[in-house]
């Protein structure tokens, strides 16, 4: 029949199965590849030199991997092989009210046009002029008030009332001119009525002082009145309970002691403010009007 095996050969495979098993090999796979040789008649020479010492194994046919579904190929091929990083925010400019750094090039000019016909709180609803300050531009001293009252409303000039003239008064006995030391407050408008300055109306406004000080760069700054005091140095307490102490304000040195119009309604109080005022002129170098070396 055929593909049946001669029987010679039959023989042979027989003589070469117990040559096997007396070897311990009892187990064969059989390989699919080759089964197609076992359909055809081998030669002899070819089952001869079957080498004793190998051993036929079994070698499972590798499968093809499954294809994808059309549709999904197309939406696999269109995710891009790397998404790109999403960009970071960009930086805001500085702002013209940040004076946590000092702003490059900055000077009294500049901030006064930055300020502008300044409408950003309600407080210029009501004021004739902006006063922003006056006096020496790189003045050693610098005073800061609360805010103008008429008499600077009308002029546009800080600290020309009654209070204005007691200023004046107590910086000659220190031994220095207005022309020598700055002015300035910190709302640059007139409160209605001359009130209190609202936390609103200080926040707005009390960045330009901020940055006059930064252009300025005092050796000293004398805070007159709780506003004042309470506004560089950001707190609540009461002005008595750090006046005539030396407290720091970025490298200046800083004197919190009454206002002017408080000393027009407590003259007592005068002698309190001329000794922080003697602090101050120990710092400077001064000597008191009319006292010689």
């Amino acid at each position: 029949m055929p593909g049946q095996i001669p029987e010679h050969l039959q023989k042979k495979a027989a003589d070469r199965l117990a040559f096997y098993e007396d070897l311990g090999i009892r187990l064969f796979y059989r390989n699919r590849r080759v089964e197609a040789v076992f359909q055809q008649e081998p030669s002899v020479e070819s089952a001869e030199n079957i080498n004793p010492s190998t051993q036929i194994t079994y070698q499972e046919p590798t499968l093809p991997k499954a294809l994808p579904k059309p549709g999904l190929q197309k939406a696999v091929s269109a995710v891009p092989s790397k998404i790109p990083p999403l960009p970071l925010p960009a930086s805001p400019p500085p702002s013209l009210f940040d004076a946590t750094d000092k702003i490059v090039g900055d000077t009294l000019l500049k901030i006064r046009e930055d300020l502008g016909e300044c409408t950003r709180c309600k407080l210029h609803k009501h004021r004739h002029t902006i006063v922003f300050g006056d006096g020496n531009p790189k003045a050693e001293l610098v005073f800061v008030g609360e805010g103008p009252g008429a008499d600077e409303d009308a002029q546009g000039l800080p600290f020309v009332g009654r209070a204005g003239k007691l200023l004046t008064q107590m910086i000659e006995a220190m031994g220095l001119q207005r022309k020598d030391v700055y002015i300035c407050n910190v709302v640059k408008c007139r409160p209605p009525e001359n009130r209190t300055p609202e936390d609103d109306e200080i926040s707005t406004c009390s960045p330009f002082l901020l940055r006059q000080l930064e252009v300025i760069a005092p050796k000293v700054i004398v805070c007159l009145g709780a506003v004042a005091a309470k506004t560089l140095l950001k707190t609540n307490r009461g002005i008595s309970q750090f006046r005539g102490q030396w407290l720091d304000y970025r490298g200046s040195k800083l004197m919190a002691t009454y206002h002017p119009a408080y000393l027009l309604r407590n003259p007592n109080a005068k002698g309190e403010v001329w000794k922080d005022l003697q602090k101050v002129m120990a710092v400077l170098g001064l000597r008191a009007k009319g006292k010689s070396a």
